[in-house]
């Protein structure tokens, strides 16, 4: 417990004399690297405290940790929110201070729309920072694909960077509603980016009309019931590849499930997409750490050749 209370101890003390804190994570217990400590992650955005249990907490554990975090926050500038994810709706309790109406993720000047205490997933993946910033590199002057484009932050990313057009794709409509809400509070040009409520799986020539593209993102759930489960279906969307981009291109191919590996992703573009080069895999987050990077999110850039 006492390396989460050092590290909120150094967060108080960058409140205390800083205006806007970027958005990330403070402990990442997931990664097995703290022993007795796997239950846990702690998250900043600003002005939340968001502390996530993925499992009950041994008895009494949350209450000294609350007794012993609490003193070293002003409770008008700081909020302590539990989220308790092993509860069926992922419920949140207040703990200290006022939840704001609305709440941003912060990211190197952009803003993104939270819905904390809400719904399980906040809106905005802290993991997939490696993702951004290679996207910040490459995208300028690209016509990007965003598959399970979500809220749409990688679209975010891509147009303050310079892309062209990024055409977003995703199956929920509400999802996409808050994409497009977090490109209006960026002051992002319209015309730059589309919205697409479809299921990918079933919508290839809806996906493919706004192309071609040369730069493709694939972000998809791991396990989604119904929509897309991984292991079958990212297959479907690697070979479908070469007819999105005929004039070649990148792909960034992210895989956020722990029981597959790097290997099995790659045995899906050598089967489906063999003409597909691998690059690189991205390296991991350090607020992510992990004692098996195959448990970690994959992330893995490839070239697609002109066809």
């Amino acid at each position: 417990m006492q390396i989460i209370v050092d590290r909120l101890a150094l967060l108080a003390e960058k409140i205390r004399t800083a205006t806007d804190i970027d958005s990330h994570r403070v402990f990442h217990g997931r990664g097995r690297c703290y022993a007795g400590l796997e239950f846990v992650t702690v998250d900043y955005f600003q002005p939340v405290i968001l502390i996530t249990l993925f499992v009950a907490p041994p008895v009494a554990w949350l209450e000294q940790f609350i007794l012993q975090i609490q003193p070293l926050f002003n409770s008008k500038h700081t909020v302590l929110l539990v989220q308790h994810r092993y509860l069926p709706q992922a419920p949140s309790e207040l703990i200290s201070g006022e939840l704001p109406e609305v709440i941003y993720a912060r990211r190197r000047g952009s803003l993104f729309n939270l819905h904390l205490a809400q719904q399980q997933n906040s809106g905005f993946f802290l993991d997939m920072e490696p993702g951004r910033l290679w996207l910040e590199q490459y995208a300028s002057n690209r016509r990007v694909l965003n598959l399970f484009a979500y809220t749409c932050a990688f679209s975010v990313v891509a147009i303050a960077a310079g892309a062209e057009k990024v055409v977003n794709v995703d199956m929920s409509s509400p999802a996409l509603n808050l994409g497009r809400a977090n490109h209006q509070l960026n002051g992002l040009a319209k015309n730059k980016s589309e919205f697409v409520a479809e299921n990918i799986l079933k919508s290839w020539s809806r996906v493919k009309k706004p192309g071609p593209y040369d730069l493709v993102i694939i972000d998809p759930p791991s396990y989604q019931k119904g929509s897309f489960i991984a292991e079958k279906d990212y297959a479907k969307v690697i070979r479908r590849l070469p007819e999105l981009m005929p004039e070649g291109g990148l792909v960034l191919a992210c895989l956020n499930a722990p029981e597959l590996s790097e290997g099995f992703l790659k045995q899906q573009f050598n089967e489906q997409c063999p003409q597909a080069v691998f690059i690189e895999r991205l390296q991991p987050h350090a607020d992510f750490p992990d004692v098996d990077p195959e448990q970690q999110l994959k992330l893995l850039i490839y070239k697609i050749p002109t066809a």
